[in-house]
């Protein structure tokens, strides 16, 4: 799935395509990708006509501000947004098809079709689900190491799972919990509640400067990932862990190993995150 580096560097790209074009035609192959307003013929009704303002980003969401509403839309799995001319044909699983008054196309296009789209007033979204509890933004003032301490000791959770609830921070997903708990020498399995105040002062540290090392080089490709304009990220280059069971630590040398915790895979050191 992809996370806030990956959503954020979909934002910036797309922003630059779409921006000032205006709606005047909308395709939906795969209604149920629709959520709100539940009705298909309601949703094409309340952005027919408008125009695209801003792209912006809340968490792993897109929100693409239009005249008067605000669509908020999560890539999911295999979610992917592109730019083309009505002419050029589009695949099977390409689902939803925003035509502009300039004759081109903003496609989403979903493999797996877990993708969601919810429309509201535009100002209200974040009075609504899926945006109304999530937690604050990495890069917020609101997300401080005092902040981070406060919420893992009241829980009794590991600590990787309780940095993936997207109601304590947004934006962290498998990759980059397991890259920030490698550089805070933290063991995905220590319970939240376990570590100290220095040590969530690293993970609060580690937690901002990887997620801003990722977004400068725009995301990481381990899969199908790809910008809004086709083009790879490459922090997976310098992934420290995720992806590298067996391969020697760049700090110790020791094999990284792969467990499993909260049902997700989880690499990690086992010298350096004792």
């Amino acid at each position: 799935m992809p996370e806030l580096p990956e959503v954020e560097t979909v934002r910036r790209t797309l922003l630059q395509l779409v921006q000032g074009k205006t709606i005047k035609e909308i395709d939906v192959h795969w209604p149920k990708i629709i959520k709100e307003p539940d009705d298909v013929e309601v949703f094409k009704s309340l952005l027919i006509g408008e125009t695209i303002e801003d792209v912006r980003r809340r968490g792993k969401f897109l929100l693409i501000d239009l005249t008067n509403c605000t669509l908020v839309s999560h890539l999911r799995m295999e979610g992917k947004y592109t730019v083309a001319n009505v002419s050029e044909p589009s695949d099977k699983h390409t689902h939803v098809l925003f035509t502009f008054t300039d004759d081109t196309q903003l496609r989403y296009r979903d493999v797996r079709k877990f993708g969601t789209m919810h429309v509201y007033p535009k100002g209200t979204e974040n009075l609504y689900d899926p945006l109304k509890s999530l937690g604050p933004e990495p890069f917020d003032k609101a997300f401080t190491a005092d902040y981070l301490y406060e919420k893992l000791h009241r829980t009794s959770r590991k600590v990787k799972v309780a940095l993936l609830d997207q109601y304590i921070v947004v934006g962290l997903g498998n990759i980059y919990v397991d890259e920030v708990l490698h550089r805070s020498l933290i063991h995905p399995e220590r319970v939240a509640s376990s570590l100290t105040k220095e040590e969530v002062r690293r993970v609060w540290e580690e937690t901002v400067a990887t997620l801003q090392e990722a977004i400068d080089k725009g995301g990481s490709t381990i899969r199908t990932y790809v910008n809004s304009q086709g083009k790879i990220g490459t922090f997976q280059e310098t992934l420290l862990v995720y992806g590298r069971k067996g391969e020697s630590c760049v700090t110790c040398g020791v094999p990284i190993e792969k467990t499993v915790v909260g049902g997700r895979g989880t690499h990690y050191c086992p010298t350096c995150q004792k």
